[in-house]
């Protein structure tokens, strides 16, 4: 091919971005790259020894050699004209057609080198047309993800609401001498409560980590309260199935110390607890046994269950994974509560691992999380169920669900505590500025002013200033949280209210019973 390509330039020639075809000087193709034959759609065998000008064409007409002769006669000279590429599918493919003569002395090397590129202007209105088209994809992904995270949370909003009154009243049934069925019906309820709120956390708890918005609240605990608080959640769970429960504490496991948050990973405890009495069959065995390691723990939660498949130990921790087979044996639940484990464990500095020698065969939970030093204990006295804590108050309840606002007037009536009733925003304004209480519980959404609008409100007034004012609601993101603190708030609780959260938090407000 004479001076066509030389060895530096081969490498060059083949892995150029651009088509390149190097033809004799009638026009027949001797050497084609890859791109050429990716914009043409055939192979370099099908093109080589063929006549480029069956391939080019220019306003309609065939290309002809004789056409660009004439715009080389000077040496290195390069011609460039707008031509168009005959794909094999019979599309026309625009592009920049450069060709170029060369000479060397007295000799002439009648290869022409034809370079074709993409038309510029084609290719930059389609880059533009494509960039708005995944800009606008993009845009609509972020709307549907952020309507999603808005449904979610109304949606908890909505479920909660319902729920508030009847904890309440189960709490009031506590009060009450029930004969024996009525006591294990209300125990019943309380559990299926206990249940429900939980699926309401985990779906917002999903909401927030996609969004990035979850936080710890890091504190110095003992392992030993970790466990307590979540049998405390999952022990019903487990004994309601049947179940066998066995603990298994070393010595010196007392000694074991974490840096965590409490709640978040209780909640993940729990969870791996609940998962092992759902999938396991009516009678079984569950077993949580602590390991001490070097600067760490390993809590392991251990069942007879129905086991997971080994390809699937390690995707059962993804976000809504179910077991396959097991769908049928599990007692509700979205296939979010392991996955939630994993994210909140690694949040930690700990990992989440599953093994499983098969379906039916049972399954292990290992928990793996850093220990650190010890640290001096909160001597700080706790609430107890059945006390009266303290000491009778004027409390104002500013809520437009009848049902929650009667039911928390009984709760805390029997409490000794003198009850008033507003069902709007502006009701309660007028109710606090007359009768003066010491305690306010007061929801957000209101149907005439927002919660936050009438917290700013009674903070204004020197009137009510100094009361204790109280968040009760069904919204309870940070930023909701944030809100309250900001309109002058002193605690913000979320619905259906554990009744003893409030009572600890009056307790440590008002301190214990007078006279």
């Amino acid at each position: 091919m004479g001076g066509g390509v030389t060895p530096d330039g081969e490498s060059l020639f083949e892995n150029a971005a651009c088509g390149l075809v190097l033809t004799n000087p009638d026009g027949t193709i001797v050497r084609v790259n890859a791109t050429f034959c990716s914009w043409t759609g055939f192979t370099a065998v099908e093109l080589v020894g063929r006549r480029v000008q069956e391939l080019l064409t220019m306003g309609g007409r065939i290309f002809h050699q004789t056409h660009w002769a004439p715009l080389m006669e000077m040496q290195g000279s390069v011609a460039e004209v707008k031509l168009d590429v005959v794909h094999r599918s019979g599309a026309i493919v625009p592009i920049l057609f450069n060709a170029v003569r060369r000479r060397h002395g007295a000799q002439v090397f009648d290869e022409l080198a034809v370079m074709v590129v993409n038309d510029r202007h084609k290719y930059e209105a389609e880059l533009l047309a494509t960039r708005s088209q995944l800009e606008a994809a993009n845009e609509r992904l972020h709307g549907a993800d952020r309507r999603k995270t808005e449904f979610l949370a109304t949606l908890a909003h909505e479920l909660r609401n319902p729920l508030a009154p009847i904890r309440t009243g189960l709490e009031i049934m506590k009060q009450v001498e029930l004969p024996t069925e009525g006591g294990r019906a209300r125990a019943m309820m309380e559990r299926q409560v206990a249940h429900m709120v939980r699926l309401i956390d985990d779906l917002m708890d999903v909401a927030r980590i996609e969004s990035g918005k979850i936080e710890l609240t890091l504190a110095r605990i003992e392992l030993r309260q970790l466990i307590d608080s979540a049998l405390e959640a999952s022990r019903p769970v487990i004994e309601a199935a049947g179940h066998t429960f066995r603990l298994i504490l070393p010595e010196g496991s007392g000694a074991l110390f974490l840096e965590a948050d409490l709640t978040r990973l209780s909640q993940v405890l729990s969870n791996v607890l609940n998962n092992a009495a759902k999938y396991t069959p009516r009678g079984g065995r569950v077993e949580l046994e602590v390991e001490p390691l070097r600067d760490a723990v390993a809590i392991r939660v251990r069942d007879t269950g129905a086991g997971i498949e080994p390809q699937r130990q390690a995707s059962i921790f993804e976000m809504f994974g179910q077991v396959a087979g097991t769908l049928n044996k599990a007692q509700g639940g979205l296939g979010i509560g392991l996955a939630l484990a994993r994210t909140l464990t690694k949040m930690h500095g700990g990992r989440i691992e599953a093994q499983s020698p098969g379906l039916g065969a049972g399954s292990t939970f290992t928990i793996h999380l850093p220990t650190v030093a010890a640290a001096r204990r909160d001597a700080s006295p706790s609430w107890q169920e059945g006390e009266r804590p303290v000491r009778p108050l004027n409390v104002l309840i500013v809520e437009d669900n009848q049902d929650n606002a009667e039911t928390m007037c009984m709760l805390m009536e029997l409490g000794g505590h003198a009850v008033r009733i507003a069902h709007s925003g502006r009701a309660g304004l007028e109710r606090a500025a007359s009768w003066r209480p010491d305690l306010i519980l007061l929801d957000i959404g209101l149907p005439d002013l927002e919660g936050y609008e009438v917290a700013r409100s009674l903070r204004a007034d020197p009137h009510t200033a100094g009361c204790t004012l109280v968040a009760l609601t069904g919204w309870g993101a940070a930023e909701d949280k944030r809100l309250s603190e900001e309109a002058g708030f002193d605690a913000h609780f979320t619905k259906p209210l554990a009744p003893a959260e409030l009572f600890a938090f009056m307790h440590d407000t008002f301190g214990g019973p007078t006279g």
